[in-house]
Formats: structure tokens, sequence, C-alpha cells
């Protein structure tokens, strides 16, 4: 039974004022490129792009920082999308036969996608004219004709249905059969077979009237919609895709037999049964069906022919790639994922002869391509946005916020340098649509990411669009099992196809040794610290022009020789000896080799003092770079501790041992349970009958805390580092203040040292006579032995001591160095804050006891009120194992906030997180997107644009919805209020008619989360080493739950629209 206890009612309006000016939980916009995209689509007019992804997902990019998105109701693969030019409205086909009509409107300034109108093919037998067929089952292509007022559909039975777009209905009396069409094709033709699907519908661009239709068989018919004829028929094989020129007197058509044809659509007999021109590019053995082919027509006479597959089927069958050819030049686009779609950017004006192609963009299953067709040998052209982060795996990743302006000039600096932009100036970015609203950053901020592949991505995290700046590599400095070889990637020019190597996304790492563990960046200094999977740990200093200089290599022991262990995992990676020439970026001056070779579990940089510290599984070591000496080395293995040998690449854990374990908890969870519920009964009583006395109104109920079982001391990896701390304070006394390090172990055991940092690290770079000391100084262990996340030690005033050199060069406030510190302890299962110098206890807060909850990141950060400028509270943000977010006061540790951010069932999600400085996160929804979240009312960021649209006057509008919180409908687990569109009638649904009521205050929610479709089949469990009572009290919290919808008011429940705000 649940036992209570009783607190005042302490509710303070003016501090629940506070909390709303100061907190708000936004998810605001997604970096990266969305996750399993199906669908591709272009407005030449606007020239904007739309992506629709396999979740349902609907995303407009225009100009860096115009971004529009919106998600169906339905979790189904969004299979075609069309523009209604000019109009910034999109159809989507779903694979469901549904059709949806999305808008982009203006509301305050500021443009936000709508979904306007949605239609569900019927499926009644005998609708598909003569065919008998059910009609409308598969829909198989989509046409937008007459200026898009109109849509041709094609489907699976052969027949074409005609909707009239700006209602979603279907237009009665214009349905085209198969047997009308039969009507007009030769009867040798016929032999009794049935036309086949619909696979291609193009139209004039002159004369709306006349429609091109391609069927699976071959057949190709230009049909007179007006006259209710076929004007010209084309005899062909087996039809993949049709492609008709933009005069009208050239079709192109692409076969399953890896084949194109040319048809003369000017002159001629009709039917057709031979080609102008026939040819098989990559023939004359079996080739792949060319998907899709494109015309385009230039002013030279020199035509360009683009095309999808068609490759040798024995030797080039499993790749991906597009065709471009030119005159006699011919060029294989070989990509790493498979081909989605493609679209050029051209001309489409009709008073233009000819098509003149800017610009070849290629949406792949990984990533975008842009080819700039102006410039000889047709270069890629860098994406400002939708960059793929997944190129390699992301291993790790940290934030840097205010990075200074010279710093950050430098690292563009080096950026530029790593891929030069071509002499033309014609090569730039040709989706340029709308415009951005926002406000240029106050501050930049930087996003790092390690990867599988050994290297660390640069990102400008300021804005909407998350722009990559540098890459570095630290793969050039070892010997790999596998050598790069530039030599086989760079086909010889006799070689057929003429393949070339074109996007980023490589998944493939050289040593999976190589993988980056941990990242720490000086942004005063320009160092870093990259530690890896293999114990490598890496000291670069940023150099703005190439060198050829060793590297000083170093190894440090962490076993201390301790006798009876033997390491069973991977080797240590080889480091290549001699002068080794080096790019300008980061470049390494130092290699520190952990021994074991065990993956880096956590490290730490501080320039000022010139040391590094880094942590195992075995232990922690202290290094003084500037000597190249090291200072210290800690074995924190437990003698039990034997899975601490294996290494992450080892697989030799003992299930029997784990199942062991597992039941003794539960079992003496079960024994100590009946001991204290026969001592508790009589207080249980007395409880319940002060319950029955008190009204609600009088006292606040609570449950109290949760029995947490304390851990074993021999439990497996105890020995893992978990954190490291540099800091400034009070160790030996009370009077006097040095260096000191501090570790945080999983068993919950806390060590601080007393470092003596000679006087001439601080002053310069120059390599001091005497070396830096280490003396351990307090030695904590915590009673449950949770593991320790976190250690930041608070000043005089309770706020944490500032970086490195921010204090020294006047670039942040002073620590107040008078009054008493005291240190901050976040472990997996609570926040307690002890006295400095004597290590006493003076608050805590048992978030595992009251939650029920385990913590997995935390962060202190800086939260500015935005009704006063210069007020802000520094507060501590941490995330739990249940995917919430709590925010608690510092130094009280008194809860302020909490929400729900991540679905508890995404464990890569959760452990992806990372807090920024100023109360904003990231975290992976899938794994090439980051979503990005803000705590902060004040500091938010997320997409202001607009776009200029026109629309035809007797164009339908959808009515303004009331105005929902950024970014509220999101795909890919953002949370929010799924939209309920208007009906095919063009009447909003029920659930729609309270929508325009003013909406709460955002500051009060706890958004509920709407799962996502793309992460909805991790079903790993997430509760750690809880014991049964933990998970039966969690499993009974739900009416917490409930609590939090019920605040959510009417209005905002029932919210339907999308504001991209």
């Amino acid at each position: 039974m649940m036992k209570f206890r009783f607190r005042r009612q302490g509710a303070d309006p003016q501090r629940e004022k506070l909390k709303q000016e100061l907190f708000a939980f936004h998810k605001t916009v997604e970096h990266g490129f969305p996750n399993q995209p199906s669908a591709l689509a272009f407005d030449p007019e606007l020239r904007i792009m739309a992506i629709g992804t396999r979740s349902g997902a609907v995303k407009i990019y225009g100009a860096p920082g115009v971004e529009f998105t919106g998600l169906h109701r339905d979790a189904a693969t969004v299979t075609q999308m069309h523009f209604l030019p000019g109009q910034g409205r999109v159809l989507t086909l779903l694979d469901d036969d549904s059709l949806h009509l999305w808008e982009i409107v203006h509301h305050d300034g500021c443009a936000h996608l709508e979904e306007a109108l949605h239609f569900q093919a019927p499926s009644r037998p005998g609708f598909d004219g003569a065919s008998g067929l059910p009609s409308l089952t598969h829909i198989t292509v989509v046409l937008l004709v007459a200026a898009g007022d109109m849509a041709a559909l094609g489907t699976e039975g052969g027949s074409i249905f005609f909707l009239d777009v700006p209602t979603l209905t279907l237009l009665e009396g214009q349905t085209l059969g198969p047997d009308e069409v039969l009507r007009s094709v030769p009867d040798d033709y016929r032999c009794g077979k049935a036309l086949g699907p619909v696979e291609s519908l193009q139209g004039h661009l002159r004369d709306p009237t006349k429609i091109l239709i391609g069927y699976s068989r071959g057949l190709l018919v230009i049909w007179n919609q007006a006259a209710r004829c076929a004007e010209r028929i084309f005899l062909g094989n087996q039809l993949e895709g049709v492609c008709w020129e933009r005069s009208g007197h050239t079709v192109v058509s692409s076969h399953s037999d890896g084949s194109y044809a040319i048809w003369a659509a000017d002159t001629g007999d009709s039917p057709a049964v031979q080609p102008t021109v026939a040819t098989m590019p990559y023939g004359p053995f079996p080739c792949k069906a060319i998907n899709k082919v494109l015309w385009r027509s230039c002013a030279s006479g020199e035509h360009f022919v683009i095309f999808s597959g068609g490759m040798p089927r024995a030797s080039y069958g499993d790749r991906h790639c597009v065709s471009v050819l030119q005159a006699e030049t011919l060029v294989t686009l070989d990509f790493t994922s498979r081909v989605i779609d493609f679209f050029t950017v051209h001309s489409t004006r009709p008073e233009d002869e000819f098509d003149e192609p800017q610009a070849l963009a290629v949406l792949l299953e990984e990533e975008l391509v842009v080819l700039d067709l102006q410039t000889p040998g047709w270069p890629a052209v860098p994406a400002p946005y939708l960059a793929p982060l997944h190129s390699s795996a992301i291993t790790c990743s940290a934030h840097v916020a205010n990075v200074p302006a010279k710093l950050w000039a430098r690292i563009v600096s080096a950026g530029e340098q790593q891929s030069p932009q071509p002499a033309s100036g014609s090569s730039s970015w040709p989706i340029t649509g709308g415009r951005n609203l926002a406000q240029e950053p106050s501050q930049r901020g930087l996003l790092l990411t390690g990867h599988e592949d050994g290297t660390v991505r640069f990102w400008d995290a300021s804005g909407v669009a998350l722009r990559p700046l540098y890459k570095l590599s630290t793969a050039g400095l070892f010997q790999t099992d596998c050598e790069h070889a530039d030599s086989l990637a760079q086909a010889a020019e006799d070689d057929w196809p003429p393949f070339r190597k074109v996007g980023c996304f490589d998944p493939y790492s050289d040593d999976p040794r190589l993988g980056v563990q941990k990242v720490a960046l000086c942004k005063y200094t320009a160092q870093m610290v990259v530690a890896g999977t293999a114990g490598q740990v890496l000291v670069l200093e940023l150099s703005d022009t190439p060198a050829e200089q060793a590297v000083g290599v170093a190894s440090l022991d962490l076993l201390q020789d301790r006798e009876g262990f033997t390491w069973k995992g991977h080797e240590r990676l080889s480091p290549r000896l001699g002068p080794l020439p080096w790019p300008a970026g980061f470049q390494p001056r130092t290699l520190i080799q952990c021994l074991p070779p065990a993956a880096v579990t956590a490290v730490t940089l501080h320039a000022e003092w010139g040391l590094v510290a880094f942590g195992t599984s075995h232990g922690f070591g202290l290094f003084d770079y500037l000597r190249r000496s090291p200072v210290l080395a800690r074995c924190t293995l437990h003698p039990s501790d034997s899975l601490a040998m294996e290494g992450p690449l080892s697989r030799v854990k003992s299930l029997k041992k784990s199942l062991r374990q597992s039941f003794r908890r539960i079992r003496k969870s079960r024994a100590s349970g009946k001991k204290r519920m026969v001592a508790g009964s009589k207080l249980q009583e007395a409880n319940a009958q002060l319950a029955e006395q008190a009204g609600p109104q009088d006292v606040e109920v609570t449950p109290v805390q949760r029995r947490i079982e304390p851990r074993s001391a021999d439990d497996s990896l105890s020995g893992v580092v978990r954190c490291l701390y540099f800091a400034d304070t009070f160790l030996r006394d009370a009077a006097h203040h040095g260096p000191t390090m501090w570790a945080g172990t999983n068993s919950g055991s806390v060590f601080a040292y007393a470092l003596e940092v000679p006087a001439a690290v601080a002053g310069g770079e120059k390599r001091p006579e005497r070396a830096v000391e280490a003396v351990l100084g307090k030695e904590v262990q915590l009673m449950h032995r949770a593991p320790v996340v976190a250690i930041a030690v608070l000043d005089g005033r309770g706020r944490p001591l500032p970086e490195p050199y921010e204090a020294s060069r006047d670039l942040a406030q002073a620590p107040d160095m008078q009054g008493g510190h005291a240190v901050l302890i976040a472990s997996e299962e609570q926040f307690k804050v002890f006295t400095l110098p004597k290590v006493s206890a003076k608050t805590k807060f048992k978030l595992t006891a009251h939650e029920g909850c385990r913590v997995r990141k935390v962060a202190l950060a800086t939260f500015a009120s935005v009704a006063c400028e210069d007020y802000a509270e520094t507060c501590l943000a941490c995330l739990t194992n249940l995917g919430d977010v709590h925010v608690f006061s510092v130094p009280g540790l008194r809860p302020q906030v909490h929400y729900a951010c991540i679905r508890k069932e995404d464990i890569s999600g959760i452990a992806s997180c990372v807090f920024t400085r100023h109360g904003q996160g990231f975290y992976l929804i899938s794994p090439s997107e980051f979503e990005r979240f803000s705590l902060s009312a004040r500091n938010i960021t997320e997409p202001l644009c607009s776009l200029d649209v026109h629309w035809p006057r007797d164009a339908p509008r959808v009515s303004h919805r009331s105005r929902e919180s950024p970014k509220l409908s999101q795909a890919n687990g953002t949370p929010g209020i799924i939209l309920a569109p208007q009906s095919r009638d063009g009447s909003p649904d029920p659930i729609c008619k309270e929508a325009d009521t003013a909406e709460p205050p955002e500051a009060m929610l706890s958004p509920v989360s709407i799962d996502s479709a793309t992460s909805a089949d991790t079903t790993l469990d997430t509760t750690g080493d809880m014991t049964v009572e933990d998970v039966k009290d969690f499993l009974g919290s739900s009416e917490e739950s409930e609590k939090n919808l019920r605040n959510l008011s009417e209005e905002e429940a029932r919210a339907c629209a999308i504001l991209i705000k």
C-alpha cells in the first residue's frame, strides 16, 4: 500500500509567475536529413522543394532557414508529391491511396503549413469503367493539369480519373477507361490482353488539353481530353517511364530492358511502331530497368538525357546510379544509397524555347545531392542544410556555446580549404524560395559530432539550418586494418561505365577501433581532445596553415601492474611514425594511449593548466600535454570486475551470472518488504485516519519516497569512470584554494585530487621545468553506490565556476572565493550538494525515490527571463531513463518544472541527448536527424519565415485555426496534437469546431508525446537495475500522468493546426 505524508500548501503565486517567464518547453526544429524519404517534388516558380517520408511526414525547404513541416494523421508512406505551381500548395499521395492537399498559409506575418483537404479513393466494384476491376484500389500516378485546377489519376486497372483539386472531388463523366483507348489501337496489338497499369502521365507545357499516357505494356498515347480522342499512338516495349519534351515534338520513353527510345510526336504515321532513336546505353548484355528518364533541351543543340538505373545486370546490378548524357559526354553518378527521385532546375516559362537546365537534384535514401549543370565537370553544390549527419554513424556529440568570432572564422576557413569552391560563381544552391524572418543569432553555437570512422564534424547550430563547417579526421594518424586506397576509388579513363563517386554517405568504417567516444573543445585556445574506442586520446590544436610534423606518443597503464587481470578485448591502434602531413585545421600534437586499450568513457580538458584527464572502464589518468608527461594513474577496478577485461567488442558476458543477480535482487526485495510490512501497519492506519480528517483544500498529499535497494559492490563494470571535472576550489582547507580534479565512477565513488600546477603553465605555453603533482584529497562513497553522472563545484554565491580562461580574460564574472564553496554530485538516483572542504552533506533530492526514474543526462544551464532582460537563473536540467526532462534550482535542488520529452522506449534518443548552456538540447530521433528542443521561455531557435504565394482568386482557402506552440505536429517523435483536416466537402471536422479559443500559457503545460512512426519499433526495456517495487510504483504512477493531462485546457487538446514559427 502507498504510504502518505503531508506538507503545507506551498504554491507561491509570484514564484509560479516567475517560472512561466523562465521555463517553457518547445520542440522547435529537426536538424539533418529526413529519415526514410520516399517522395520528392519541386516548385520551379517558388523555388521550394518538398520531401515526403515513409512515416507520413511532409517537409518543405526553401532558402536556408525556410522550413515547413507537417505530418499526416495516418503513418502511411508518402508515395508521390506534386506542387501546384506558384500557389504554395502541394498534393500528396499516400500508399493507402488517399490524397491530401497541403497549404502554406500566413498568420501574423509568418507562414505555416496546414492540411486543407483530404480525399479517400472509393473502392466499390465496377467503378473502373468496363474493366470489371475495383476502381482506384491503387493509384499509380498523379498528374496536375490546367494550372493545378484538375488532377488526372492513373490506376492499376488502366483507367484514368479526373479530380477537381480545389475541392478534391471526382469529376463525373470525364473518366477515361482502357476500352476507350483500345478503340484507337490496331487489332493485332490488342490480342485480348489488357493495357496494364498506367505507368506515367505527362502534360503538355503549352496545351493543357493534351495528356501523354504511358501504359505498363508499352503503349503510349497522346490523348486530347477536349476532343476525347487519341491524336498519336506509339507501340513500344515494357514501359517504366515517359518524358515529354517542352515543345511537344519529342517523346522519350524508358523501358524495363535498360533501354530508352525517342519518338517523333509531330510527324509520321500513327500508330508508330519504330522510334526515331532506340538505345541501350550500357548494353549489349542484359541491363536493369531505366526507372525514370528526363529530356532537357538546350539552345546549343546539345540536349541533356538524364536517367536512373539501366546498369548491366550481371556486373553492376547492385549499383545505385543516375546517368547524365549530353552530346558525347556521359557521366555515371555512383551513389552509396538507393535513388528515390530526381528533378532538374530549369526554365518553365512557356515563352522560353529551351529548358536550359541549371542544376540536377537527386534524392537518395540517405542524402540529397545537387549538381551544377552549368559549370564544366558538373560539380556537386555544397548543401547549406539537409546534410547527412549519419554519413558515418554518430557515436557521441557535444555542444559549444558562445564561440568567439575569431575561432569561428578560423574553423570556417579550414572547412573551406577542405572543399574549395569552383572558380565559376554560378555554383550556388538552387533552392532559394521564401524569406527567413528570424533575426541573426546573438551568439554562435557549435555542435560537434563524433563518428564511427574516426571523424569529428563541426556544425553551425546557431540557427534553424544545421550547416556543416569542418570535418576533422583522425584515421590518418593510425595504421588501420583497411588502408585508404584512393587509387581504387578513381576509375581509369578507359573503364566502362564511367563511374563517378558522388555524395558523402559512407556507412562503412575502416576499423571499428577508430570510433570517437568523447570530444572536448577549449574555445579560447582552439585546443581540443578526441578520445576513441581503442583507448586513444588525441590532443589537437587549430592551425591555419598545412604542416608536416611528428606527433608525440605516450602511454599510460591504468591497471598499475595489478595482478590477476588479462585484457581479452581488441588490440591498440598502431600509430604512424615520423613526420606526417596535416592539412589546415585541427592538427594532432600528442597521442596518449590508455592501457589496456578500452574505450574512453570520460574526458575533460583544462587548457589554462595544460592538463587533460581521461577515464576508461579500468581507471582514470591525468596527463600534462605541455610537458608530455603523465601526472596520475588510478585503477578503479573491483576484484570481481571481470567484465572490464573483455572490452566493447567482446561478447563473453555470462548470461547465468546476470540472471542469478537479478533473482537475488528480487528475493532480497521480497524478504525486506515482508519485514517492513508488519512494522509499518500502525503508521499506515494513522496516516489513513489523518487523511480522512483533513480536507483536500488544506493539504497537499504526496507519496513518500520509494525504497531503493543498495547496489552490490561487486556489480559488473563498477570501475567505469563516468565523469571527470577540473575546478579551482577549496579542498585541503577553507583558507587556501587551488586546482583540483574530480572523478566519479559507476560504483558511486568520487575521488578528489589536489593539484600543484606551476605558475608558468598559466602564463604561457612554455613547458615548465617543474612537473604537475596530484595528491588525493578526498574520497566519497555514495551509500547506494549509484553511478556518478556529473560533478560540478559551486562558488560562494551558488553559481557554477566559469570555464578555463573565462575569468582570467574577463569574459565571465569572477567566481566568489570568499564564501564557502560546495560540490554538486549527480548520481543516477539522486542529486546531493556537499560543503567544501569538509565534504559534509548540505542538501539533496532523491529523484529515484520520488519519481521512480533514473538520471541519464545532466547539465547546468542558464535560463533568462522573457519579462526582464537582466534576470536569469542557473538551474540543473536532467533527462531520465523515462524520457522526462526535470529542472531543479541550484543550489537548493528544488523541483521547478518537468516535461515529457522523449519516449521511454527510444533508447538511442535518450542516450544521444546533449544539453546546451542556455536551456536548449538536441537528441537523435533517427540515425540522420537531431530533434532540437528548448526548456527556456526566452532562448528558442525555431523557423520564422514567409513565402510569397499567388492563389487563384476563386480558390477556396482554409480558415485560420488557433495558433499552437511552434512545431506541434512534427514527424519522427515530436510531441504535439495531430491535426484534424477538413473533409472532402471542405467543411471542418467536428473536432475542430472549438479551436478558435484562446490558448493558455505554454509555460505551465507538460506536452503529451505523440509517438513517432519511425521509431515505434524500438521496444527495449530501460528500467536498468530497478527492483520489483520500483517497477510497481512506476506502473502505479499513471494517476500523475492523468493529472497532467487534465491540466491541459480543452482548447489545447482540441487544437488542429500546425504552426511553424
